[in-house]
């Protein structure tokens, strides 16, 4: 438990700091999250005599933020993802080359990699930008609705859990849990609506709610993988923790529809 507290604590504190030192930190450290959580995906997906194309997907996955981060740092225009283009063909050509019983699940998983690894971080990078320049607000507001459904899910699962969310898949998850978890996210919303101006009470109550439901999902979907290929975490790089696709797996599925949502009020 020490080992857990002490390592959470230190990983919360590097999140800030890199957040409040500006936006080339904040870069470097999302492109290293993203590529971990791939590594980390890899991996696991290799325990199933699989072997997705990693060096591939590693490159993809430096593509894809190079070009959106050029698109907010130089003003790149979108047309400059299409240079992903050819590294998808360069999987398929790739597999031609491999030995395999099952030459399309090593494409197929390659591919969910970059989509459900690397994706998601790009467009959380991408909220810090949307209203033009760099605001860590909302970087910052996120993660803390989502620490707080999190804290409040846990709470009010602890204390009134009875029925059952998704047992199969997560069987400590309730109902209860999931609706203090939305209770809490919602109080931390309006709290942020006070000091941060940027966007209507409204807005971030929609952010909060958004959050609650598809970080929730998120984190099913983890515990769904996990147990599909019978591993306890994804990874050992956070002691007491595991690994960093085990403490961003709400952000990865919630990311992209908050960013969606605040890109259509946005633009």
């Amino acid at each position: 438990m020490k080992t857990r507290a002490i390592t959470g604590f230190v990983f919360v504190l590097v999140m800030l700091v890199t957040l409040l030192t500006g936006p080339y930190t904040f870069t470097g450290f999302y492109i290293f999250l993203s590529l971990v959580c791939l590594m980390e995906f890899f991996t696991l997906i290799k325990k199933t005599g699989l072997r997705p194309h990693k060096l591939i997907g590693y490159i993809a996955a430096l593509v894809i933020f190079a070009s959106v981060a050029g698109r907010h740092f130089m003003a790149f225009e979108t047309k400059w993802l299409l240079i992903n283009i050819p590294l998808f063909f360069g999987i398929f050509i790739r597999e031609l080359y491999k030995k395999s019983d099952l030459p399309f699940s090593n494409i197929a998983y390659t591919f969910l990699g970059i989509i459900y690894a690397v994706v998601p971080f790009a467009l959380f990078f991408s909220l810090v930008f949307i209203s033009g320049n760099y605001n860590f607000h909302l970087a910052l507001g996120f993660f803390l609705m989502l620490w707080g459904n999190d804290t409040g899910a846990y709470l009010f699962g602890v204390k009134f859990g009875k029925h059952r969310l998704f047992e199969r898949h997560s069987p400590k998850k309730s109902w209860e849990g999931f609706i203090g978890g939305i209770f809490t996210s919602q109080l931390v919303g309006y709290i942020l609506s006070i000091y941060f101006t940027d966007y209507t009470l409204q807005n971030w109550l929609v952010m909060a709610f958004i959050i609650s439901c598809f970080g929730t999902l998120g984190d099913l979907v983890e515990s769904m993988f996990k147990r599909s290929i019978d591993i306890k975490d994804s990874g050992s790089i956070l002691p007491g923790h595991g690994g960093l696709l085990d403490r961003f797996d709400g952000l990865l599925l919630s990311a992209p529809v908050v960013f969606v949502y605040l890109y259509l009020i946005t633009y």
